[in-house]
């Protein structure tokens, strides 16, 4: 009989394994460990199911974990491969390949604590245990004992327990998750009970995948589990009735084999279990207490039950993300977010919330008081960790919240969100991305009320010390770019020194026939409303946006438009300015003062071309222009001035140097032909060529200094020198001969 058993249960591994194979298309699933251990559990399952009324022996015996050995059968249709699963390989994989840290063994045992006493606490709150005992006196917690000397590590929880049958199911089976089995049965039962007299359970239980007991072995040599069950379930399956059984203890060294027997008298066990770990020798750092207190405040601070250390309490912060958001006070908001930042100072702001889509998540951020990008501290770290029914499984994750974020401290907990099976990392990343749109446009709606609601603390606190990400983010988080803007504040040219503007705020000020927003980059608002380019929005009274740093350029570049209406910068050639009245008042004062009235058409034209072909070089085209009143010339539709001297730090800071940077392209130049120097040079053209030469030299890196293109200043020194030098010699010439004329 069990021979026929055994060959059923191989031929149901055997489909199993061909229908997951066919699925997958990919040969190398047919080979695949898990593959084996998928087969091999339903071998188990079969052949245990048919065992259960077998007598343990009193006496110490072996089990093998799963191994399982198929023969050829004789009446198969085709050919038949022999199928294995491998114990120690899949082992290895769980132990040595699973895991990222070594330390996270300490998280899955403590969290598998945490499931022994859910399980208790449940049956006790439902009422279902039988027995006259005093179970329900002894307090539900862990206690963690360390010793260096013996170089062990023990884990013991007051919990459910397990009886010999249980710990063959639970830990001679990988990849079986008893809390998860407990938590499907459970349900069942309470599908037919009063909805008011079931507990709410599965809240509390972390276990899903089966693999974490085995984490103990990548820090140990050999593992002991001693274990005395605090009862069993009737056989009417309605009550939980206590256990008189002694303790037993499960030993093994993960090599395939384990062992269960009697626990020896002179060993201590009470209700509940022990994990008791033989730390190897390269490893003793596991046995030191501080070590263990680090990793357990790192992942397990929050377990809902007390954790003991030595004797010590360790988890004694509360899950506040956890609370109704309106009962949490200040007083806890501080503690908690000292101990999530690693700051002293207070939050400027707490967002608290909890969402139902696209999965359930409690989340709490804080906003710190300053950032610590400052005075080359260098980058900061994400400041949101991943927590999942309140057991740490990503510190610092980079996949909660965009990049720009990362000045935002605090937790985000979620109870839906699939984790790989070392619940190190989110597994749906795609649920991942939806989670992170919908925590991100929670931020910006928090910090548009902030906005609206408290508009000094936002401007002299908030945006002071956080604009730079605010900006970062418009650079980088293109989904987020219009809303991001609107929490923007900018000087203007209609505004006083320091007095900040919103974008709506410059679009409701805008008169109707304007379409545009303008903006104008220069070092210093000084330097900005002295600037050339300010010349047509100051005859035209039209409002200017002033930038004064590399990155507002940036953004401008990258945002591009506002609300429907385009950026545009002030040294555009079309702005679409009507300057016709600012024209004619122009005519009016320079028919008043008698003034000459410029360069005719063709004058204009002839200079122009004169212009061009002179300083080939450097212009590109030139033309003429009534954007200028009382400057010569501008040049237009350039690069970037602040992005080009950013760009010329970075090559600097790696090694480059000015003189391999990428040379200055040609430029487009407007010229005013009312100018007076515009005129001269005109005149001076025919009469004295090379002077002209110089002086049309001289206007075109004039207006690089005003488009701030000029990469080195120094250049200009020999000209300048040669033009004083000119004018002393004329001017001591023409003394000389009124001093002749004089003698004479």
């Amino acid at each position: 009989m069990t021979t026929q058993i055994q060959l059923a249960a191989v031929r149901t591994a055997r489909r199993q394994l061909s229908r997951f194979a066919s699925r997958n298309n990919n040969s190398r699933w047919r080979s695949s460990p898990l593959l084996c251990h998928h087969a091999a559990d339903v071998t188990n399952s079969i052949c245990r199911s048919s065992s259960a009324n077998r007598q343990w022996s009193t006496t110490q015996y072996q089990v093998s974990f799963m191994s399982t050995e198929a023969a050829k059968s004789e009446d198969s249709i085709g050919e038949e491969m022999d199928f294995q699963a491998e114990t120690r390989q899949l082992l290895d994989i769980v132990t040595n390949s699973l895991y990222t840290d070594k330390e996270v063994f300490l998280r899955e045992l403590v969290s598998n604590a945490s499931d022994a006493l859910e399980k208790l606490r449940h049956i006790q709150a439902t009422g279902t245990i039988t027995g006259s005992s005093d179970q329900e006196s002894i307090p539900l917690e862990i206690r963690i004992t360390t010793d260096e000397a013996a170089n062990t590590l023990t884990i013991t929880d007051t919990g459910i327990g397990m009886t010999k049958e249980e710990m063959v199911s639970n830990l001679g089976t990988i990849a079986r998750s008893g809390s998860k089995a407990f938590v499907h049965e459970m349900n069942l039962k309470a599908q037919g009970a009063d909805p008011s007299d079931v507990d709410p359970f599965g809240e509390g239980i972390i276990g899903r995948f089966g693999v974490g007991f085995y984490s103990g072995f990548m820090v140990s040599d050999k593992v002991d589990v001693r274990s005395k069950s605090a009862g069993k379930v009737s056989d009417n399956e309605t009550q939980f009735t206590e256990s008189n059984d002694g303790p037993v203890v499960w030993e093994s060294t993960g090599t395939g084999k384990y062992s269960i027997s009697a626990l020896p008298e002179d060993i201590r066990q009470d209700r509940g279990t022990s994990v008791v770990l033989h730390l190897k020798p390269e490893l003793s750092q596991y046995s030191n207490e501080s070590t263990i207190e680090t990793i357990l405040k790192k992942y397990s601070n929050f377990v809902g039950f007390p954790i003991y250390l030595n004797g010590n309490r360790v988890n004694t912060i509360d899950a506040i993300w956890l609370h109704d958001p309106k009962t949490v006070e200040e007083e806890k908001h501080s503690a908690f977010y000292k101990y999530v930042s690693h700051m002293h100072d207070e939050p400027l702001s707490t967002i608290h919330f909890r969402m139902d889509a696209p999965l359930d998540i409690k989340a709490l951020f804080y906003i710190p008081s300053f950032h610590q990008e400052k005075y080359g501290m260098g980058r900061m770290e994400p400041g949101v960790s991943l927590y999942s029914r309140k057991i740490l499984i990503e510190a610092k994750s980079p996949d909660i919240l965009p990049d720009w974020c990362r000045f935002v401290k605090g937790v985000v907990d979620s109870e839906d969100l699939p984790l790989s099976i070392s619940r190190e990392k989110p597994q749906d990343t795609a649920l991942v991305g939806k989670m992170r749109k919908a925590l991100t446009r929670k931020l910006i709606s928090h910090l548009s009320k902030m906005m609206k609601k408290e508009p000094e603390k936002y401007k002299d606190e908030f945006y002071k010390e956080y604009n730079f990400f605010l900006k970062e983010g418009i650079c980088q988080d293109f989904e987020s770019q219009q809303q991001l803007s609107k929490l923007l504040y900018f000087e203007t040219s209609k505004g006083m020194a320091g007095e900040l503007v919103s974008l709506d705020e410059y679009v409701s000020r805008c008169p109707p026939e304007q379409n545009d927003i303008y903006y104008l980059f220069a070092p210093s608002r000084e330097l900005a409303l002295q600037s050339p380019y300010m010349e047509t929005f100051l005859k035209s009274k039209r409002e200017v946006i002033f930038i004064y740093s590399a990155i507002d350029d940036f953004v401008m570049g990258n945002l591009k438009q506002f609300e429907g209406r385009n950026l545009l910068s002030a040294d555009r050639s079309e702005l679409g300015l009507n300057d016709d009245s600012a024209d004619e008042d122009d005519k009016d004062s320079s028919d008043d003062s008698g003034a000459a009235k410029g360069l005719t058409s063709s004058e204009a034209t002839d200079f122009c071309a004169w212009f061009q072909t002179t300083l080939a070089s450097k212009v590109s085209k030139c033309k003429t222009t009534n954007r200028l009143s009382s400057s010569p010339a501008v040049i237009t539709d350039n690069e970037s001035g602040a992005l080009r001297r950013m760009m010329r730090m970075v090559e600097t800071s790696e090694g480059g140097t000015s003189s391999n940077s990428m040379p200055l392209p040609k430029q487009t130049v407007e010229i005013n032909p009312k100018h007076e120097i515009i005129i001269g040079i005109h005149r001076l053209k025919e009469k004295d060529p090379m002077l002209a030469e110089v002086l049309a030299e001289q206007v075109v890196d004039n207006c690089l200094v005003a488009a701030g293109l000029l990469d080195d200043g120094r250049t200009m020194l020999p000209r300048l020198n040669d033009l004083m030098l000119c004018i002393v010699k004329n001017n001591v010439s023409e003394d000389s001969d009124e001093e002749d004329f004089k003698k004479e």
